[in-house]
């Protein structure tokens, strides 16, 4: 049972060498509107090199504050998370980013926001809870709102947004998606709502972070991994809602955009390798390629939209049909990929090992058990198959619409696979007929821009 001397709310905050940064958020904090003894701070130092213990211990008599310590180590966000939540007592997790500014009302709200049937303390056990996003104002490294640093240092969080909390420039960058939701924004009506999972801003009940496993740790250099977690989190079945009343201000600092943006596309297939999964193939494609507009959340309601209609399109005669022919040295395939399969086993009796490969999940699961036969839930622009796996990759009409977006990356892939790649539709695309060698199709297209 909890007591009103116990923490409810526990934030941690990850730093990295931004001491000043740190003094001026740890203040604000000592400006909560909530008890004092209703909340912790853990601070989870990714191994600074100048002042910041010193600046955590001058808070100890004005915060009750823990302080987590890694050796540097390199990039390790990830890893400083986890270390501080181990270190809560508290219900609550909040997660805030260094240098994200608050108002006096930011923990209350955020304590608001997970209460549930009038429950006094907190997010109600047992229930699994939600993943809370505060509305973060200020955050765009690429684009600055002209006059936030001086604003900042001039007034009071509370007092910046008042002035300019109704600027497009000064709003959450997540704003544009989310346009229409209202107040209380539930992402479950978006396809993928873990897109919007930034860790600058965000709460959650302490049992739930470490059910879903917490941050990966394998994650050791800039973006994604807040991500990554958010479609576990999504995957757990825990909602996900964006408050603007928990909001905060992400004030502007030193940034290496270059080596973010670098660091960001070398880490877009990593979520792949974590979870194969169609969604993932598209966001490796888009954001290895620093392809953000139009955003995955409409590509992927693309691919849903074309997964219904094409959910009746039957493909066991063109396979058949391509399958048939000899390849170019004249044999006979033995071993088969077909992309964009549907439900159906081809069927040949005596005929090549088959790996069906489809982005309907559905369709995959009524294949018929049939010796020799794999099936792969994938749209065909990375799947898990070894190079070279198959003596021919047939990719058929079930990808026609996917086929304006996606052709290059489709055609690098079963090339990728196999020695001869056979094309059962008529694409847009130059030079992308019913046969051909592999290196010739998968040339055939510029290399797939999403």
């Amino acid at each position: 049972m909890a007591h009103s001397s116990d923490p409810q709310v526990c934030v941690v905050i990850p730093t990295y060498n931004r001491a000043e940064l740190l003094r001026r958020q740890l203040t604000e904090l000592t400006r909560q509107r909530l008890a004092p003894e209703r909340f912790e701070v853990v601070v989870a130092d990714d191994g600074s090199s100048d002042h910041t213990a010193e600046v955590v211990r001058s808070f100890s008599g004005r915060l009750r504050i823990g302080y987590h310590f890694q050796e540097d180590l390199g990039f390790r966000a990830a890893a400083a998370r986890n270390g501080g939540a181990r270190m809560a007592t508290a219900p609550l997790l909040v997660f805030l980013d260094t240098g994200v500014l608050i108002g006096p009302d930011f923990l209350a709200e955020h304590l608001a926001e997970h209460r549930q049937d009038g429950q006094e303390h907190g997010p109600a056990a047992g229930r699994g809870g939600r993943l809370v996003l505060g509305y973060t104002y200020g955050y765009n490294p690429y684009q600055p709102f002209p006059g936030l640093a001086e604003a900042l240092a001039a007034s009071e969080p509370e007092d910046v947004v008042r002035a300019h909390g109704h600027e497009p420039g000064f709003q959450d960058l997540r704003a544009r998606e989310l346009a229409g939701f209202g107040e209380d924004l539930d992402l479950g009506r978006l396809a993928a709502p873990w897109m919007a999972v930034w860790a600058l801003n965000m709460s959650l009940p302490t049992d739930a972070f470490h059910s879903v496993g917490g941050f990966d740790e394998d994650y050791r250099s800039w973006g994604g991994e807040d991500l990554e977690f958010g479609y576990r989190v999504h995957r757990h079945g825990m909602p996900i809602t964006l408050s603007r009343r928990a909001w905060a201000v992400e004030s502007p600092h030193e940034r290496d955009l270059d080596a973010n943006r670098a660091s960001n596309c070398a880490n877009a297939w990593r979520l792949w390798e974590r979870h194969p999964e169609p969604v993932m193939e598209l966001y490796g494609a888009m954001y290895s390629r620093n392809h953000y507009d139009p955003p995955l959340e409409y590509e992927y309601r693309r691919l849903l939209e074309w997964t219904e209609k094409a959910r009746g399109t039957d493909v066991r005669e063109e396979v058949a049909a391509l399958v048939a022919e000899p390849l170019p040295d004249g044999r006979r395939p033995a071993r088969v990929v077909v992309v964009g399969a549907g439900g159906a086993h081809p069927g040949l009796p005596g005929g090549p090992s088959y790996t069906l490969v489809d982005f309907d999940e559905r369709l995959l699961a009524d294949v018929p058990a049939a010796d020799g036969t794999a099936t792969v839930h994938a749209v065909g622009l990375r799947t898990v198959l070894e190079s070279g796996s198959a003596d021919l990759v047939v990719l058929t009409s079930r990808l026609r619409g996917l086929w304006e977006r996606w052709s290059g990356d489709l055609l690098a892939e079963a090339g990728r696979l196999g020695g001869t790649v056979r094309v059962a539709f008529d694409g847009d695309a130059e030079n992308t007929g019913n046969t051909g060698n592999t290196a010739g199709a998968a040339a055939a297209v510029d290399g797939g821009r999403p």
